[in-house]
């Protein structure tokens, strides 16, 4: 008989919340968990739950302040945020919870009250279970934490709950169980009580941030290799290789039979550890889809094993069942664990068949990976909708290729953060169907540098083209600068990803958390922070063909903002028209914003800390960014195993100070010496540049350099346990790049394909002192000198964007 192995275990009593939280009646329990908190239970038979469930895993908060007033009749409770009241004995059988009548919760100094059955209308919603079936905007969304109310409820119902095996449960009768979050305008403090009530999220492998690789087709070991060496070839880097159902066994005279498998094809992996080794040499991780719908075949090579601890005879197949005891302890310790052993990286659980079962197999699949430490956890995974963060990597289905399908993502990213979820992961350029557009596909490419996950994706088929190196030059040349900046951003999505795991900050915030009257507005749906330092406006939409730009309407927060690639400046609280070039995009930092990027020139699948750091620091603002590294691939961080280093910004106009310490954990971590490059963004040549290892003046050694408008600073082989000390000052050193709208005209009128002669023309009217109006009527008197209608129009629609702002 398999033993069942400890690892599914966890520890029971952190379902239970202190007695000292707890009013408690023959019928109903009532538990201050936070200020912001309360979970509100009723059951008929007077039995209420203290165990774990597959959305709750901890109730043992500490306990919060708050104040009671209790007769036989009445119980309020009153919290710094809320005051509860509750009818014990409402005549009718039972203290039972009923809509709008005895139970209520005040947000204290608001007007807004909560009720047992409140609809809640201001929610802003969640997330959904895929984008499969998106047609035109959008797809119906489950309700989020995130609402102008300022509360949201909760409820466990109908929860899978954990036994003393580590085993899910369904219980044998429903009650009410419910979570109330009364949090004013604090959603960040929401998110911490959702989080510590439910696990944080998962710290995903660093690889993962990476670019990923799958198609839909049948792939042979050399068919890999030939596919690795191309990437290479092409200097377009490469993270995760994901294999979809052709890789185990199968009937390839009918593709559509058995879509379960957990057996390597010999033929076409005649050797699947070498396989995966000849991968990982190369710096590429495996990931393996496993769709267990079919359940157990007689093919499997681990099908008598299976049989044999199961107790069966005389069967050729063995049903899935995610809810039978024997089936979940023999499914993982004779099929899957054959296949960890192999050393693949990650498994694509692509189950559609029912959400509970889902719900259990992610679960159960998480747990398994935890039982090795130098295995961390990750799936990807459809949305199973209660507690998705905990997953790892949620997959959105099969996406249609279209302009409307991206216009949908950012918003669908953004709004994921109202339930807590932020690795989504969406097919670059589209899966399924419309048109291969070279246009489209670099949109979807550079939205996926800014995306939490970048996923090359695509159905079977020769047309689908989502190899960079099979479009045109100049796309091939985009997608592959793109594709590198990402691996470079690693240290600052890394970073980021820490911050979610850690502290329950989302990597993608949408703009309407800080403008929620945004909300409503088609052109600014889809903006998003981007970790700490940045904010994103992706273009969503075809160019101006006349134009030969992306017109882009934006708004962009309060403070002062830079474009990360040209550094113009932009001051916010503002609206703007700003127009794009294709191997442009929208991406701005904050005033005093630092960017840790890695200065990669070779082996573009590296994931690993780098060696040598760019950082890029601009003007305007103090500033501390706290860089994290760990082995990114092992789960020694939860032992002490991670360094954070502290990069501060001291600003003054003629005078910047960057100081790089470790600050927290083992150095050893990292490599012993680094290569720091720090990248002054608008800034002129420094009259005097002084460079310190702790108190050593070490200046000599250190190399100034001025590239475009910034000033750069290398310092080569710093000890990485010493603090690095570097000092930039002079007279007007920072320079004020402002972006000027002139600028972008002027770059338009050269771009267009009319004479010169009249370009002059159109220059002296577009620069000139007439207002708009009268710009118009000048524009529309050069067809008399052979403007062509096209470029009329052109116009007439510019300076319709421009008297929008």
């Amino acid at each position: 008989m398999a033993s069942f192995g400890k690892h599914f275990k966890i520890d029971l009593n952190r379902g239970k919340s202190k007695p000292a939280a707890i009013k408690v009646g023959n019928f109903y329990r009532i538990t201050v968990l936070t200020e912001r908190l309360v979970r509100l239970e009723y059951s008929k038979t007077g039995v209420f739950n203290d165990g774990i469930t597959d959305l709750v895993m901890n109730r043992d908060f500490d306990v919060p302040k708050f104040t009671v007033e209790e007769d036989e009749k009445y119980l309020v409770i009153t919290t710094s945020y809320f005051s509860l009241q509750y009818i014990k004995d409402y005549p009718f059988k039972g203290p039972s919870f009923a809509p709008d009548t005895n139970l209520k919760i005040k947000l204290l100094n608001t007007d807004k009250i909560w009720y047992y059955g409140h609809p809640e209308a201001r929610n802003f919603l969640g997330s959904a279970v895929s984008l499969d079936n998106l047609k035109g905007m959008g797809v119906k969304l489950e309700k989020g934490l995130y609402s102008t109310d300022g509360f949201v409820s909760i409820e466990d119902k109908k929860p899978l709950i954990v036994n003393d095996l580590g085993l899910l449960t369904k219980p044998s009768d429903e009650y009410q169980d419910i979570y109330v979050f009364m949090y004013k305008r604090d959603f960040g403090l929401c998110l911490k009580d959702y989080f510590t009530l439910t696990g944080f999220p998962l710290l995903i492998p660093r690889y993962a941030l990476g670019i990923w690789w799958y198609r839909d087709k049948i792939y042979s070991f050399d068919d890999t290799k030939h596919l690795v060496n191309t990437f290479s070839n092409n200097e377009i880097p490469l993270s995760i290789l994901l294999l979809g159902e052709f890789w185990h066994e199968k009937d390839f005279n009918n593709v559509n039979l058995y879509k379960s498998g957990y057996t390597f094809n010999k033929k076409l992996f005649p050797e699947p550890k070498e396989f995966v080794d000849y991968m990982h040499e190369r710096g590429i991780r495996v990931g393996i889809q496993l769709d267990p719908t079919e359940g157990i075949r007689k093919e499997e090579e681990s099908f008598q094993s299976f049989i044999d601890e199961m107790g069966l005879k005389n069967v050729d197949v063995v049903p899935f069942n995610a809810f039978d005891k024997m089936f979940i302890i023999n499914y993982f310790e004779q099929i899957v664990n054959k296949l960890t052993a192999l050393d693949i990286d990650f498994f694509w659980v692509d189950y559609k068949k029912d959400l509970p079962s889902l719900r259990a197999l992610n679960y159960y699949h998480i747990q398994d990976f935890k039982q090795n430490e130098y295995k961390r956890p990750l799936l990807l995974s459809r949305n199973t909708l209660v507690a998705a963060h905990r997953n790892g990597i949620l997959y959105s289905g099969e996406t249609k290729v279209g302009w409307n399908t991206l216009k949908y993502l950012p918003f669908y990213n953004a709004n994921a953060s109202n339930i807590g979820l932020s690795w989504w992961s969406h097919d670059v350029g589209g899966f399924k169907d419309g048109v291969e557009d070279a246009e489209l596909y670099m949109r979807y490419v550079q939205f996926a540098t800014f995306s939490p996950i970048f996923r090359f994706s695509a159905k079977r088929g020769v047309y689908y083209k989502r190899e960079p190196w099979r479009w045109d030059y100049k796309t091939y040349n985009i997608v592959k600068y793109y594709t590198q900046l990402r691996m470079k951003f690693l240290p600052y999505l890394y970073t980021e990803a820490y911050k979610y795991a850690s502290k329950g900050i989302p990597l993608i915030q949408p703009l309407y958390y800080s403008y929620p009257e945004t909300y409503d507005e088609l052109n600014l749906q889809s903006e998003y922070y981007f970790g700490s330092e940045l904010f994103v406006c992706p273009i969503t939409a075809p160019q101006d063909s006349v134009m030969n730009r992306s017109v882009k309407k934006m708004f962009l927060p309060d403070g002062v903002w830079y474009d990360f690639k040209t550094g113009k400046k932009f001051m916010g609280g503002k609206r703007y028209v700003t127009f794009y070039k294709d191997e442009d995009y929208p991406v701005f930092v904050r005033a005093g914003g630092i960017i840790p990027l890695a200065n990669i020139t070779t082996n573009y699948n590296y994931c690993d800390n780098p060696e040598r750091l760019d950082i890029h620091i601009f003007p305007g603002k103090n500033n501390t960014y706290n860089l994290y590294e760990d082995d990114g691939i092992t789960r020694l961080y939860e032992q002490g195993y991670y360094i954070l280093t502290s990069i501060d910004y001291n600003y003054m106009q003629n005078n910047y100070t960057v100081i790089i310490h470790p600050l927290e954990g083992k150095t050893a971590i990292i490599p012993n010496t680094r290569d720091y490059r720090i990248i002054f963004r608008n800034t002129k040549q420094a009259d005097k540049v002084e460079v310190f290892i702790n108190n050593e003046d070490i200046s000599s050694t250190a190399k100034c350099d001025i590239q475009g408008n910034d000033f750069v600073v290398l310092v080569p082989a710093v000890d990485t346990t010493k603090q690095l000390t570097v000092n930039c000052s002079g007279k007007d050193i920072e320079i004020d790049a402002g972006r000027i709208i002139n600028e972008d005209i002027n770059s338009i009128i050269n771009d267009l394909k009319i004479s010169t002669s009249l370009k002059e023309e159109i220059a002296k009217i577009a620069f000139g002192s007439m207002d708009i109006k009268q710009k118009r009527i000048a524009i529309k008197k050069l067809k008399l000198k052979g403007l062509d209608q096209k470029f009329i129009r052109m116009f007439m629609k510019l300076y319709d964007y421009l008297a929008e702002i």
